[in-house]
């Protein structure tokens, strides 16, 4: 039952991350190229706890991030999902947070599946807004916010870095979705 899967898209599917999941989630968080815009590469035991942070998420919110595979080849490709940012800026937020294997990059992956986390948000917890953390030279990142609705905000300094807030609420999805893919 575990494995049920939390959301589907054209090309992809997700479910819930899992200890078992440690060796998937480990070909992007020992990838420098993927972990250049976070705190450095996870090694294994890292990786462990960061799941344990994932599914302590599940249990307090309904929501955490999710794993996506390829339908066509039931491949590992990233993970993409809603996760609650206490005190951003004096207000907590949820955000819509994402990263891929560095082969799936480029390929439409990240935002189809913020972009479905955004409307699965909306429609199955009531959400109304989220965000994107995205520091400034992370310019791909940007992009998948920006076709997932989002407008940048404001500049903030978390984690003793700058970042972007990339925010959208639900009102200016319907509003706007025409000009945001």
């Amino acid at each position: 039952m575990d494995d049920i899967k939390i959301l589907e898209t054209k090309r992809m599917f997700a479910r819930k991350i899992f200890s078992k999941d440690v060796e998937n989630l480990q070909r992007m968080f020992s990838d420098p190229k993927t972990m250049k815009f976070f705190d450095g590469t996870k090694n294994k035991k890292q990786t462990l706890e960061w799941i344990d942070t994932v599914l302590e998420s599940y249990d307090l919110h309904g929501f955490g991030l999710w794993i996506w595979f390829s339908k066509e080849t039931e491949e590992f490709l990233g993970y993409c999902g809603l996760i609650k940012q206490p005190d951003v800026d004096g207000k907590d937020e949820i955000e819509i947070a994402y990263s891929f294997v560095t082969k799936f990059w480029n390929k439409g992956f990240a935002t189809e599946a913020a972009v479905a986390c955004r409307d699965y948000g909306f429609s199955e917890f009531g959400i109304t807004r989220f965000i994107s953390l995205v520091e400034p030279k992370n310019k791909p990142s940007g992009r998948v916010a920006e076709k997932n609705c989002m407008k940048v905000e404001k500049m903030i300094r978390r984690w003793d870095k700058e970042f972007c807030v990339y925010s959208v609420e639900i009102k200016d999805v319907y509003r706007f979705a025409a000009i945001c893919t």
